[in-house]
């Protein structure tokens, strides 16, 4: 492929060869946002065109604001990695990937800049439009490969897009004292726990063990949805705002 007429108004289009066709029928119903990790936005976006990395998103956004596409929405860009939400495994031929120029946390963990959070803001509006993407499905890198990735981090502002009618949230229960489950605990509440958080759509094997698997699906739900204190620990405010998720969902899966 030569080239192609960018999906975003104004966006700018480098083409990557990472790409292939959407398996088994499946099309973007879901858009996954990462950070780039890497100190220079350029050095990223040049990474993610290389052959040799075989890694591609189908966007990638500069501090700046400025939006490169580099993959077809209706193709399968490389971006996702090992990674499940709702029982589904092939995230990549399920998604649209962004990803957002951020250092990340090897390497200082800047907060994001106000015109890249507009820009990204329009995409996923643009996006969600184009697809028919379910608020629910405007999830992070971490929420579908806990554990592998951490990305874009507990300093992205989900709360600005929720604002602007982009991704599923609730205020967050405040932390504070009370009844909290840890690794290494066992029983009905760690069960509990697990199948709430798979209801959602994390990929957690519900066993009444608080394992590291456990923790980490934990820790990714903070970042996203309670960040405050990302620790891996199912304090009071973390299953308060796990169970106000759940209520907002369409259809009250709670």
């Amino acid at each position: 492929m030569s080239g192609f007429v960018s999906e975003h108004a104004g966006a700018e289009v480098r083409v990557s060869p990472n790409f292939g066709p959407r398996r088994d029928g499946m099309r973007p119903d879901m858009i996954v946002l990462h950070y780039t990790g890497m100190q220079r936005g350029e050095a990223a976006e040049m990474w993610l065109c290389n052959p040799e990395s075989e890694v591609s998103s189908h966007y990638i956004v500069h501090e700046d604001g400025r939006i490169v596409q580099m993959v077809r929405e209706a193709d399968r860009a490389w971006h996702a990695g090992r990674s499940s939400w709702r029982g589904v495994t092939d995230i990549n031929s399920c998604s649209i990937g962004i990803e957002i120029c951020n250092p990340g946390h090897e390497f200082g963990y800047p907060d994001f800049c106000a015109p890249q959070i507009e820009a990204v803001i329009a995409l996923c509006a643009g996006i969600s439009m184009r697809h028919g993407v379910a608020p629910e499905r405007v999830l992070a890198h971490s929420d579908v490969a806990p554990g592998r990735k951490r990305d874009p981090g507990e300093k992205f502002p989900w709360a600005a897009l929720h604002a602007a009618g982009i991704g599923h949230l609730v205020p967050p229960a405040p932390v504070r004292g009370g009844r909290f489950l840890t690794a290494g605990e066992s029983g009905e509440p760690v069960e509990a726990l697990q199948s709430m958080l798979a209801l959602y759509g994390y990929g957690l094997e519900i066993t009444g063990f608080f394992d590291a698997a456990t923790q980490a699906v934990v820790e990714a739900f903070q970042r996203h949805f309670r960040p405050a204190l990302v620790d891996g620990v199912a304090d009071r405010s973390t299953i308060e705002t796990l169970h106000l998720l759940l209520s907002a969902l369409p259809g009250r899966l709670s």
